[in-house]
């Protein structure tokens, strides 16, 4: 079988080259999630803290710097 010029399916995780990470960042880097705030880190509000935020269909939350989030619409 000829697959040449065929469209196919495959899992993100089942990539060899380039690593997977790479891809999802070039195609969804810059889209935008949205989430509840369950802590802050020991900093508070100052430029250099970090929010844990819960996202809905993400097994963990994320780490993400506070002067980095947006207002949730």
């Amino acid at each position: 079988m000829d697959l040449r010029n065929q469209w196919v399916s495959f899992r993100i995780g089942d990539v060899y080259l380039p690593d997977p990470q790479q891809i999802l960042l070039e195609l969804h880097g810059n889209d935008l999630l949205k989430g509840r705030v369950a802590d802050l880190s020991d900093h508070g509000m100052q430029r250099e803290a970090f929010a844990v935020v819960e996202v809905e269909g993400l097994k963990q939350p994320v780490i993400v710097p506070v002067d980095r989030l947006l207002d949730a619409q």
